[in-house]
């Protein structure tokens, strides 16, 4: 008899494998289930060795399930299995859908459970030595999804491109060059831009420049998806951090 049917969403973190919570391990070691997405390391399903593990995210703009499909695969194999656990990139309710799967576990009377997750939005800057907030630079930032629903531009940009907050995109690469066409005409051409590729793994990539520059960088790095957007003038923080860091060699070494 399997246990009781249960739903946790479990937050995996940036990339990184060592950057999950003890929590989520805990969660891991005893799923019956796991449902998995494609920005999932998986050197994280080996903490759940026994659990039947099904891949249900999106590569390339192909759905390995759609999301009515998911939610349906979640009551099914909680009841015929009993402890499922939605294993999540970043943080389950920063733009994974998170709240709409346990909205919907709970109509069928499932107990559910969130352990969150280290978000993306401010561990890959953060990795990269780029602060999101820094006294004296930027005292708030926006984290954006880049595409909507209907696969447009979300209209925030627009009001982050005209305030003085770091702005954080994700999921936008597609978009960038409306990103930056919206904040040229707002007259911030000179504002630092940061591209981060696969950020927090071995194979993490990143591009610097300015908005008028960045689509330059993009395709001569040939930076692609997976990638996060920063732009502010916190970005800048990374030169400055490198500058310090060689000046500080060099009278060592003098």
């Amino acid at each position: 008899m399997h246990n009781q049917a249960k739903l946790t969403l479990v937050g995996a973190g940036p990339g990184d494998p060592e950057l999950i919570t003890l929590k989520g391990l805990s969660a891991l070691r005893s799923a019956e289930v796991v449902l998995y997405d494609a920005l999932v390391h998986p050197d994280l399903l080996q903490y759940a060795p026994e659990a039947e593990h099904i891949f249900v995210g999106k590569r390339k703009g192909c759905y390995a399930y759609q999301q009515d499909q998911i939610n349906e695969l979640i009551v099914s194999r909680a009841y015929s299995h009993g402890h499922v656990v939605r294993l999540k990139g970043g943080d389950p309710f920063v733009f994974g859908r998170g709240s709409e799967e346990l909205e919907y576990a709970s109509k069928y009377g499932i107990d559910v459970e969130v352990i969150p997750g280290i978000s993306s939005c401010i561990a890959v800057p953060a990795v990269a030595n780029i602060p999101v907030t820094k006294r004296g630079v930027s005292r708030s930032f926006w984290v954006i999804t880049g595409t909507t629903r209907e696969h447009k531009l979300c209209r925030d940009i627009t009001l982050a491109a005209r305030s003085s907050a770091t702005v954080v995109v994700l999921m936008g690469m597609s978009k960038l060059p409306e990103i930056v066409q919206i904040f040229e005409k707002e007259g911030r051409s000179n504002l630092p831009v940061a591209i981060i590729q696969h950020g927090t793994l071995d194979n993490e990539r990143i591009g610097v420049g300015t908005v008028n520059t960045i689509l330059d960088v993009v395709e001569k790095e040939k930076l692609s998806n997976p990638a996060i957007i920063v732009l502010g003038e916190v970005v800048s923080s990374r030169s400055e951090l490198n500058r310090v860091r060689y000046e500080a060699a060099l009278k060592e070494f003098v």
